[in-house]
């Protein structure tokens, strides 16, 4: 069964730091890209950053200069290294991969900066 898993989430003061992972595991093989995307209250779900497997990445303007995101192609895991953060920074974090036009998401992970 294909599965997508975060980890990583937590409170943190603004300017701050935290790294979130994520594993995509099962029969999730070959993939297209991999990437984060978040999601405030009352908010729409917005693309953090995306990786394309053997092509770009791609950052949201809002995090340009602040977040990174990383691949371990053996481990087909994902990372997205948070730096500065802001309180708007606080979302529910998703990491999704991609396959065939086929999305997965995982479960979300909460991450919450404190001005």
């Amino acid at each position: 069964q294909a599965q997508v898993v975060e980890s990583g989430g937590g409170l943190v003061q603004a300017g701050g730091s935290l790294r979130l992972s994520c594993a995509a595991s099962g029969s999730l093989v070959g993939i297209d890209g991999m990437g984060w995307y978040r999601q405030a209250p009352g908010k729409q779900r917005e693309s953090v950053a995306t990786l394309i497997i053997g092509g770009s990445v791609n950052y949201a303007d809002s995090v340009k200069g602040r977040f990174i995101i990383s691949r371990d192609n053996a481990k087909n895991s994902v990372f997205l290294q948070m730096n500065s953060l802001k309180p708007e920074d606080t979302a529910v974090y998703y990491c999704t991969a991609w396959r065939n036009k086929i999305t997965y998401w995982g479960q979300g992970t909460q991450v919450t900066v404190s001005s």
